[in-house]
C-alpha cells in the first residue's frame, strides 16, 4: 500500500519544475489522486483529478472520442493516451497520469485478462503509454496500479528509478 511518504519524491520532482499534476483514473477510482492529496501541502503540486469510470465520463470530462473507445475498447493504450492528453487539456497541469484497466474479479477477456492496466503519462510535451498486467485480487491490482504510476512518474520526471513492487507479472 502506498503511504504519503511514497509520493513525496513525486511532489519534490514536480515542485522542482514548478509543475502541477492532474490524474485521469478509471480502474483506480481516484486512488492516485487520494495518494497525492494524502500529503500535506499537495495543493502546491496537485492540480486536479478526474475519475472517469464510465465510457461516457471519459468522453464528457476528458474529450476521449467515443469512436476511439469503440475501436480499441476502454482498456487500451490509445484510450489511456487520450485520457492523459485530456487531463492536461482540461486542467492547468503540466503533467498527467491516466489509468484504465480491468481490476476484476470480472470483466476480463482472453485478450485483456483481469489485471490488465493501460497507462498514459504526459510529461515534457509527450504522452507515453504502456500496458502492464498485475497479479492478485481487485485490491492488489488497484494498489499495484497506483504504485506503478508513482514509479513511472518518478522515472519520467528524472528521478532515480526504484524497483517495481512485488506482484507484477
Amino acid at each position: 500500500m502506498n503511504t504519503p511518504a511514497d509520493w513525496s519524491a513525486v511532489a519534490q520532482a514536480l515542485l522542482a519544475r514548478g509543475w502541477m499534476l492532474a490524474t485521469a483514473e478509471s480502474c483506480t477510482g481516484g486512488m492516485i489522486a487520494a495518494a497525492c492529496t494524502d500529503l500535506a501541502g499537495s495543493s502546491q503540486w496537485f492540480e486536479r483529478g478526474f475519475v472517469t469510470y464510465s465510457n461516457a465520463a471519459k468522453t464528457d470530462s476528458l474529450g476521449v472520442p467515443a469512436a476511439l473507445i469503440d475501436a480499441h475498447g476502454a482498456v487500451s493504450e490509445p484510450v489511456a493516451r487520450a485520457m492523459a492528453a485530456g487531463a492536461l487539456a482540461h486542467s492547468r497541469a503540466q503533467a498527467a497520469v491516466a489509468v484504465t484497466g480491468v481490476a476484476g474479479p470480472t470483466g476480463g477477456s482472453a485478450e485483456k485478462p483481469v489485471g490488465t492496466v493501460c497507462f498514459g503519462f504526459a510529461v515534457d510535451g509527450q504522452v507515453r503509454t504502456e500496458t502492464r498486467r498485475f497479479a492478485g485480487d481487485r485490491a492488489a491490482v488497484r494498489a499495484a496500479t497506483v504504485a506503478h504510476a508513482r514509479l513511472k512518474l518518478l522515472e519520467l520526471l528524472g528521478e532515480p528509478s526504484q524497483p517495481l513492487p512485488r506482484g507484477l507479472i
